[in-house]
């Protein structure tokens, strides 16, 4: 894939000057991308770079296609796809934007726990420490670190409807979140992942989970007001930016008293 937003694609996949074309006496690659997919990668640099900031617009179809030098019906696949990624937003009569945590509509994207009756309640984070300390074997598996290397560990409870339901610890690498601190968490108003997309460059892509029933510890008991032994929703997160890269472990426990855990699958 032509790797470089200012030379074009052109419809064999090689760049306008002959790019892409092995060297005399290198071996072909034996994989195909189909173009729109090059264009997707294309479009996926610049928002990585900054090019287009959360929440801005970026150029029309039209203008993209004549950047690219590929046809509007590509450049829309690609959009398309990014937009199913949630990458892009499109919005009728305005243009596509580049998604943002700030968005109201994302801010349950990542938080799945809904009201018995379907509805998603507004919740309240009590912050209860935020602190650097060296890696575990486990947590630098995790996030691609070495055992040891700083990380900052939050500690938080949400409130919904004014009752203590998710006790969260989150995990970050050090190295990308330098100056995070438990007066800065408190002073910011708004979504977490809302903070990190715009003051630390980190955009949450997407995550992998895994869910289980557990009986709650008395210290996690405790904090969540609950009997020692009681039954939790114990959910484990891995959330990745750009590139695939691991920049958040979450390990969550859930009161599910008149709630319930919500994935849509597709």
């Amino acid at each position: 894939m032509n790797s470089n937003p200012a030379n074009p694609v052109n419809p064999n996949g090689q760049g306008a000057a002959g790019e892409g074309v092995p060297a005399a006496g290198a071996a072909a690659s034996p994989t195909f991308s189909p173009l729109y997919q090059q264009i997707k990668g294309l479009i996926t640099q610049s928002l990585e770079s900054g090019e287009w900031k959360p929440g801005e617009i970026i150029p029309s179809e039209v203008e993209l296609a004549a950047r690219f030098k590929v046809s509007q019906g590509t450049v829309r696949k690609a959009i398309d796809e990014l937009a199913a990624d949630n990458l892009l937003v499109r919005r009728q009569g305005k243009g596509t934007f580049v998604a943002t945590h700030n968005e109201e509509r994302a801010q349950f994207r990542f938080l799945r726990l809904l009201a018995d009756d379907g509805a998603e309640h507004p919740h309240v984070s009590r912050l209860l420490e935020c602190r650097r300390l060296r890696a575990s074997a486990e947590i630098a598996r995790q996030l691609d670190l070495k055992p040891a290397d700083p990380v900052v560990l939050i500690k938080r409870l949400l409130q919904f409807d004014g009752e203590v339901t998710v006790l969260d610890e989150i995990w970050l690498p050090g190295a990308v979140f330098r100056g995070l601190t438990l007066e800065r968490l408190s002073e910011y108003k708004g979504p977490l992942y809302a903070m990190f997309e715009t003051e630390f460059g980190t955009r949450m892509i997407r995550a992998t989970e895994k869910i289980r029933a557990v009986a709650a510890d008395p210290a996690v008991a405790d904090l969540l007001h609950v009997p020692a032994g009681f039954p939790l929703l114990s959910v484990e997160r891995v959330s990745y930016t750009y590139g695939d890269r691991p920049v958040e472990v979450r390990r969550g426990w859930y009161v599910t008293t008149g709630y319930y855990y919500q994935n849509d699958l597709s």
